[in-house]
């Protein structure tokens, strides 16, 4: 999915923090736990969703391919344009930011009777200092409730390609930003404590949590390219094709915990699992995509978490 090259949007709206480590690229602690022995299982668990306060250790981010697009961080203010986003990583976050706040505006309200507040959403590079405690790239995109921010690098995307297998598109990167501003939805909701009361299994707190962000990522694809940007004008984002839901479901697939497993181990432990299966987050981004509509999200009422239509009821 590309970006409407006349869109426009608040250059302010996305924040600039962290930095580099030093030792070129190694060292700098996180604050707790864990170390580099454990750190490549580590990085893949907590994926899309991890807490920043349970590692420590160094990722050497990889730099962004043509396909990706380029762009320095420092160069967030040039974000002016549709265009922009189209080239530029770190543009694509911010307009994707911006189409994520122009559907959760209206639809949130109308569908839970909840006002939308803008979360937080903050571009860096090698480690940050957020209000959950110190991290480092090492966790992958995050949100962190208490400070009501979402904290992404840009290099994840290229990680997500290179050792994960997961498609290059656009739509593949717009879906982690969508997934992250999905805990900021439960977060608002009052269900985002529920992935710590239940912390891991198959059928976990955590893994209800995780595939309900999914979803919600689902709901902003299904609307993203049809609402208005706030000034009355064009949609940011152009309408979706086949390819594009494809690009989505590949990155969902890609950090499934069934497939994370049998990559690192050799073997599929679902008492383990915090995230979900491929399968289930495919699942329930395409439910989302498909309705359009947070009720259909209730991942907690799901009877069967490989069957998003088996709600309790």
């Amino acid at each position: 999915m590309t970006f409407n090259e006349g869109a426009r949007m608040d250059s302010g709206r996305v924040t600039v923090g962290g930095g580099h480590r030093g030792g070129g690229g190694r060292g700098g602690k996180a604050a707790l736990g864990g170390g580099l022995g454990g750190l490549v299982v580590l990085v893949l668990a907590l994926l899309l969703g991890g807490n920043p306060g349970s590692l420590l250790g160094g990722l050497t981010g990889a730099s962004d391919s043509a396909q990706l697009g380029t762009g320095s961080i420092s160069e967030l203010e040039n974000c002016q344009t549709g265009a922009d986003a189209n080239r530029d990583v770190n543009c694509r976050v911010a307009f994707t930011t911006a189409s994520l706040d122009s559907v959760w505006g209206e639809e949130l309200q109308k569908q839970t009777g909840v006002r939308y507040a803008q979360p937080g959403v903050m571009l860096f590079s090698g480690a940050v200092n957020t209000g959950c405690g110190n991290a480092t790239s090492d966790v992958g995109p995050f949100y962190c409730p208490a400070d009501s921010t979402a904290y992404f690098d840009t290099s994840f995307f290229q990680l997500l390609v290179d050792q994960f297998g997961s498609s290059a598109g656009p739509l593949a990167q717009e879906y982690v930003v969508a997934h992250e501003i999905g805990h900021h939805i439960q977060n608002q909701l009052g269900d985002i404590g529920r992935a710590q009361a239940d912390p891991k299994g198959a059928t976990s707190g955590a893994v209800r949590t995780e595939l309900q962000a999914d979803c919600y990522a689902g709901v902003w694809a299904h609307y993203a390219d049809t609402k208005p940007a706030p000034d009355g004008g064009a949609p940011f984002l152009k309408k979706l094709s086949e390819n594009d839901i494809r690009d989505a479901l590949s990155a969902a697939s890609s950090v499934g915990d069934d497939r994370i497993q049998q990559a690192t181990s050799g073997r599929v432990n679902p008492e383990g699992w915090t995230h979900g299966s491929s399968d289930q987050r495919m699942k329930w981004f395409a439910t989302g995509y498909q309705t359009g509509q947070v009720s259909a999200c209730n991942t907690y009422a799901a009877r069967d978490l490989n069957n998003p239509t088996a709600l309790n009821r």
